[in-house]
């Protein structure tokens, strides 16, 4: 399968400590499987840092994800509560339990991404301001979008560049 990354810059190898923490998933390499996401990332991030809108595509073997010597944390497409709690966690720098990725526990994660609409509801729940079950209602009608985290080096040795399009 093809995966894309939008970024601001040319890369010619995955660089793990280049990668900030506190993402949905922990600090890793994020890529989708769709491209018009890569692009709306690649822009957004030139925007911010400056730099040339360039999305990077690999080729992945989604085999790799039955692979019993890797650990790999797949959610459901629609958002739920599981992986709300898990997004929240690993975006909470202050959280140190053991349900998130801050210690790449996983080398691979797969699902939806938290865009900035659902951070609010994750704020407004943290809060205490809405239920759980009204955090997991106002997530059910958000455009769905998709996220592949790679955690560790021996994950991203699993992505092979292909191209990279300079937008």
């Amino acid at each position: 399968m093809k995966l894309y990354h939008g970024t601001n810059l040319s890369i010619d190898a995955i660089d793990l400590d280049r990668c900030r923490k506190w993402k949905d998933f922990g600090k890793g390499f994020y890529t989708t499987e769709l491209p018009e996401q890569a692009e709306k990332m690649a822009k957004r991030v030139a925007r911010i840092y400056g730099g040339d809108p360039v999305v990077h595509v690999y080729e992945f073997d989604e085999s790799a994800l039955s692979d019993p010597d890797l650990h790999v944390r797949v959610f459901d497409s629609v958002p739920n509560e599981a992986w709300a709690r898990f997004v929240m966690n690993n975006r909470n720098k202050d959280y140190a339990g053991t349900d998130c990725n801050s210690d790449a526990k996983y080398d691979i994660v797969v699902g939806p991404i938290a865009d900035d609409d659902m951070a609010v509801l994750f704020r407004q729940f943290e809060n205490e301001l809405i239920t759980l079950e009204m955090l997991v209602s106002g997530m059910t009608y958000k455009k769905l979008t998709n996220q592949y985290s790679f955690h560790t080096p021996r994950a991203c040795r699993l992505l092979q560049k292909d191209s990279e399009v300079w937008l």
